[in-house]
């Protein structure tokens, strides 16, 4: 069944979903109107026994008034109608258990009238008075001076407290309202099927009239039996996506909505950003405030190169700039109100005013976007000029800070379009590409990397390589791949299969079938195609040592485990400890094996042919293709496994992790990485050591004071309460430079390792 409130509109609180719940109260209220009245039906039906046929008639125009309600809904509708004309036939009969209607009609859909419709109403009056209290927060918030600290510090908390709450309570309404729906047509139709057999079983002089309606009742019973399931099915669903998006929403910074309000130009809808945004009106006064708060709080959006503004979801938007190619956008720090910005045109100006720092800057950057978009869809080739002009519209960006991060940004652009193939887009072929796709390794053009963002991020993560920044590893996996490497892959069969592959002046329908083809559905690979070696005959697996289980030495009992294995091979080439038998190795298997051998093409030709990232050798204490990219001793590897799905805490049959590998083996940068992704510091192997107490073992002094940090900093976030920052800004830069340095200058990491080997 459909959902009839989405819940990412939830967390918008966009018009839309205001538009939604307003239906959908509608509707409850009107069906809570034809329950109540069926069910008195009912009441007067039993407890007027003498005028039974007076009272089974009104019953049955009740049961068509219901059918007529239900007019959208076919299943419904016409059961309805089909068993009242069978009761219009019964009217003369007055042979009836009364107890039997009053267990299928009045106790049944009471009961759903009473507990179910009763939530909803509980959940609305919550829900109401969440929303309220967050209208007011929203508009104390708006309205404090910057100078008077103590307001601003009370204000923000009671706004993300009030944020919170509204989204936790409107996330419950939602799913009630879901669940309310979906068990409607199941309670209803159950309750008539049940009156409908208890007249089958007490009215035998109309046992010849039942016979005839009694295979279609069966008939419906199946249908309402498949309903229960799906019901259930459907129900646990969307408790699914319930969990899924409080979890979601748990993690984020409840103190502003940024998280919610990302800009993309390339969306499907057109919308590069929509957002509340309170405005300044422009007549003389030039005044924030006004009767009502509401009058000056607006839903923003940018679409159309045009920025407009609405109050509700069915009024028509209100056009404030024309076109953004003749605007110019900044900041404001000369007025008293905070997080303010000014859209300036040749005619006017508009003075806006965002609920936070960060959507403020959110804001800039997609009015600047868009400016830049609209001039290069008119065909104006000045793309670096548009980025020199930048600092001038107002950012509190110095300068030389806009410039270095430009230059980081050529700098992207110039390593990985020198890879072959890079210097066309991946799918289309146009010239000088500027985006591309972290997982897959391919830089795309903009329309391209449009399409490749509505695939979602599971199937391709879009990036750009010039306003974008990119970390080190990033920048190498980028290298390591290329738009050559990933066509043979995904474009084998294009040939056999007698597809024609889009040019740059193709319609964009026919790029996105292609590209939905060629990474959705794979129709292009080869499916034979395998590149991963098989081992030598005679190959054996190494079981680990009973010294590593016991982490004496922890990693110089892997280290030699990794080369024992190694060694069993003559020459130089460097196997994967974990061989299969002489048949044609699964994709899963091929992943794990080039993980170690650190091989990103044969990966990737893994991944395009069905391997599962987070693949598990049973034949190797159930290792991941991620412990196997540990033990190559590879960040690329590992960080391409992590951009396409890997799991960063799946453990192994010894209770050892991602995290506890990199630990044992010394791999510094991989731990920095992991933690960076979420890894479980805290999880212990079976031997009950966590990754600290093995660094403290091995007296690796870089990757315990990694851990320490970690530690630190989330005991700092518990300490703050549920309100806390989600991390410090001094233990994100030591990160960073731990980062920088595993990439850079990984020899530097492991001079504690050495020195501390030289002393023993």
């Amino acid at each position: 069944m459909k959902v009839t409130v989405d819940f990412e509109e939830c967390l918008k609180d966009s018009p839309r979903f205001r538009a939604a719940l307003e239906e959908v109260e509608g509707d409850v209220t009107e069906l809570e109107l034809k329950l109540d009245k069926l069910v008195k039906l009912c009441i007067a039906m039993i407890d007027t026994g003498k005028a039974f046929c007076t009272a089974n008639k009104q019953f049955m125009n009740g049961i068509r008034d219901l059918a007529q309600y239900s007019c959208k809904d076919p299943l419904v509708e016409t059961n309805l109608m089909k068993f009242s004309d069978t009761l219009q036939e019964m009217i003369n009969y007055h042979n009836i258990l009364f107890d039997q209607i009053q267990r299928s009609i009045k106790t049944q859909l009471q009961t759903f009238v009473k507990e179910d419709i009763r939530k909803f109403k509980d959940a609305k009056k919550q829900f109401e008075k969440v929303s309220e209290e967050k209208e007011n927060a929203l508009v104390k918030n708006a309205q404090v001076q910057r100078n008077k600290q103590h307001e601003v510090e009370e204000a923000t908390n009671i706004l993300t407290a009030t944020r919170k709450c509204f989204r936790h309570i409107a996330l419950d309404y939602v799913l009630q309202i879901n669940v309310l729906q979906s068990k409607r047509r199941a309670e209803i139709l159950k309750s008539m099927l049940s009156f409908m057999y208890a007249h089958l079983a007490f009215f035998h002089q109309g046992y010849d009239l039942f016979s005839e309606l009694e295979p279609y009742m069966k008939e419906l019973g199946a249908q309402l039996d498949q309903l229960a399931v799906d019901a259930a099915k459907e129900k646990r669903d969307m408790e699914q996506k319930h969990s899924t998006i409080q979890q979601k929403a748990a993690l984020q910074d409840y103190s502003s909505d940024d998280a919610k309000l990302e800009y993309n130009v390339d969306a499907a809808n057109g919308i590069v950003m929509e957002g509340y945004l309170f405005k300044r009106a422009s007549n003389a006064f030039k005044t924030w405030n006004r009767k009502k708060p509401d009058h000056i709080r607006r839903w923003f959006s940018i679409q159309n190169n045009q920025l407009v503004y609405q109050k509700k979801f069915k009024d028509n938007p209100t056009v404030v700039v024309e076109d953004l190619r003749l605007c110019t956008v900044k900041h404001c720090e000369d007025i008293e109100r905070r997080f303010c910005f000014e859209v300036v045109s040749p005619t006017k100006s508009c003075m806006l005013q965002a609920d936070s720092e960060k959507l403020r800057q959110a804001w800039i950057k997609a009015v600047q976007t868009s400016i830049a978009t609209a001039y290069r869809e008119k065909g104006d080739e000045s793309e670096k000029q548009e980025k020199k002009s930048s600092p001038s519209t107002g950012s509190l960006e110095s300068g030389s800070e806009t410039k270095e991060k430009l230059l980081k940004g050529e700098s992207a652009l110039q390593r990985v379009q020198c890879i072959a193939g890079n210097a066309a887009c991946c799918d289309c072929g146009l010239a000088d590409p500027r985006w591309a796709s972290i997982n897959l390794g391919i830089t795309l053009c903009i329309e391209c990397s449009g399409i490749h963002r509505s695939l979602g991020v599971h199937f391709s993560k879009v990036r750009s390589l010039t306003l974008d920044s990119w970390e080190p590893e990033l920048l190498k996996l980028m290298c390591e791949l290329g738009n050559d490497v990933i066509n043979r892959i995904y474009e084998a069969k294009l040939e056999k299969v007698g597809v024609k592959k889009p040019q740059s002046g193709s319609q964009r329908q026919e790029k996105e079938a292609y590209i939905r083809a060629k990474y959705v559905e794979r129709k292009f690979v080869e499916k034979q195609a395998a590149s991963v070696p098989l081992p030598e005959p005679g190959t054996k697996v190494l079981p680990p040592s009973e010294e590593e289980k016991r982490h004496s030495g922890p990693e110089k009992s892997l280290l030699a485990r990794e080369q024992g294995a190694a060694s069993q091979k003559e020459g130089d080439k460097q196997e994967s400890p974990v061989f299969c038998d002489s048949k044609q190795p699964s994709p899963g298997l091929q992943l794990y094996q080039a993980a170690f051998e650190k091989n990103l093409p044969h990966m990737a030709e893994a991944l395009a042919h069905g391997a599962e990232v987070n693949w598990v050798n049973m034949e190797e204490n159930k290792a991941t293709p991620l412990i196997q990219a540990v033990r190559g001793g590879s960040l690329v590897t590992c960080e391409f496994l992590l951009q396409n799905g890997a799991n960063v805490n799946i453990r192994d049959m010894n209770g050892r992790g991602p995290l506890h590998h990199a630990t044992v083996l010394g791999h510094t940068g991989q731990v920095c990485l992991f933690l960076k992704r979420g890894a479980n510091q805290h999880a212990t192997d079976e031997d009950g050591k966590d990754p600290l107490s093995i660094a403290v073992e091995a007296a690796n002094a870089d990757i315990v004071t990694l851990l320490r940090l970690a530690r630190m900093n989330e005991e700092m976030r518990e300490s703050e309460g549920l309100y806390g920052q989600p991390g410090d800004e001094i233990y994100q830069d030591i990160f960073r430079d731990f980062s920088q340095m595993a990439s850079n200058n990984p020899e530097k990491l492991n001079r504690f390792q050495q020195s501390d080997s030289q002393k023993s």
